[in-house]
């Protein structure tokens, strides 16, 4: 219920305490799953204090219970143990603190904890994160490689001795944080995050040794895999061994079953790669020198053609055919021009022999009147008409004379 206050008339701190206490004291009891951070069991008293925390979002509750309450339990849950409690919130007004009153712990099983990794397994790939085609390509030769893992861990040891021995050039840098616990999410997701953020890391690599279940857990927590799933930078799970498969195997861009194994897929061997270029040298030269024998073959085969070896030979072969060939052309041109002469000699005879000087030449004269028709009849001339009388070497005027 909202209360009416104001600057003139607020309320005590007793006052907005006990409020506070009212409507919590309406609250029913909540089933509560966390992970015990602390625990507090002193000798001979009849209440146990300790700490409820959600690893995933960083948040924790006091939780007190009655001492025989928390024995019904004490051999299978100590500190580090996942559990379900059956709690109703309460408030210490004295203090102004919220605390949960456990009535009944349980702890959380091996097979539950699988079977709720299961569903979280589902609902992600129903999202896509663990699609093929979202992993990105690891770099061939990484210059600069960001590391997760615990510090001073066999892990770190395993990743940093295999990537230096096989390529000594590489650098790391290196993310120290809790791999099992309570800080382990919050600590492995800060650390992804800087790692992702700097432009010169190539790739990142998540280290951790094997475990149990409960140890690798913190590496199936929804929030560390959308971390994962949103990096612009290649990421590596190495974590456990080879059964161990967190969550983490599935959006990860890589999954190597150790630490070590994520050291060989990284980075290249140094003497390996060596080899390779090698074998490529040599299949290069080989190629080379086959191709250059072939040409060279080739060549000598062309050169061994007779064409070329004496290239006039067809030439001279052919000029007796070319010499033979323009005899012929021209006796048979002189052949068709003295033809032609000929022909052409008697035509000329004939047009000379019919033609009108010949005639003259005999002492014929050609009359023409003067309008230049020549005289043909008697009739068509008249008594004293003159005319012009051609003959053979020019021509003079003649008068009729009747």
């Amino acid at each position: 219920m909202a209360v009416n206050t104001t600057p003139e008339a607020p309320l005590p701190v007793g006052e907005v305490s006990r409020l506070i206490g009212g409507w919590i004291d309406r609250l029913g009891a909540v089933w509560v799953e966390g992970q015990i951070t602390q625990l507090s069991r002193r000798p001979g008293a009849g209440v146990v204090f300790l700490t409820l925390r959600d690893p995933s979002y960083d948040i924790s509750v006091s939780v007190t219970c009655y001492r025989q309450v928390f024995d019904a339990v004490a051999d299978v849950v100590s500190e580090g143990a996942r559990v379900v409690v059956l709690a109703k919130p309460e408030w210490y007004a004295p203090r102004g603190q919220l605390s949960l009153r456990a009535a009944e712990i349980r702890p959380v099983g091996v097979g539950e904890l699988l079977a709720r990794l299961e569903q979280l397994k589902k609902a992600l790939a129903r999202e896509g994160l663990f699609a093929p085609e979202r992993k990105k390509p690891l770099p061939f030769l990484p210059q600069l490689v960001g590391l997760v893992c615990g510090r001073a861990s066999a892990a770190e040891r395993d990743v940093l001795e295999n990537a230096r021995h096989r390529w000594p050039a590489v650098r790391f840098e290196v993310r120290n944080v809790a791999v099992q616990g309570v800080h382990a999410v919050p600590q492995v997701v800060q650390a992804v995050k800087e790692l992702d953020a700097l432009d010169d890391v190539d790739v990142i690599i998540v280290a951790r040794g094997g475990g149990s279940v409960e140890d690798l857990l913190p590496f199936s927590d929804e929030q560390l895999i959308r971390t994962v799933a949103q990096c612009r930078t290649p990421v590596v799970s190495a974590i456990g061994h080879e059964p161990d498969n967190p969550l983490l195997d599935h959006v990860a861009d890589l999954r190597a079953s150790t630490p070590t194994d994520a050291a060989k897929k990284v980075v290249p061997d140094v003497g390996e790669e060596y080899e390779r270029v090698r074998l490529l040298r040599d299949r290069a030269r080989r190629c080379v020198a086959a191709l250059v024998d072939r040409e060279e073959r080739g060549l000598a085969h062309a050169l061994a053609r007779p064409s070329i070896q004496d290239p006039h030979r067809m030439i001279d072969a052919r000029a007796d055919q070319v010499a033979d060939l323009l005899d012929r052309a021209r006796r048979c041109l002189r052949h068709q021009l003295d033809r032609a002469d000929s022909e052409l000699s008697h035509t000329h005879a004939r047009v000379v022999a019919l033609s009108p000087a010949a005639t003259l030449k005999r002492g014929y004269a050609v009359l023409q009147r003067a309008d230049g028709h020549a005289v043909r009849d008697p009739g068509e001339v008249t008594s004293g008409e003159a005319l012009r009388a051609r003959v053979s070497e020019g021509e003079f005027s003649v008068r009729v004379d009747t």
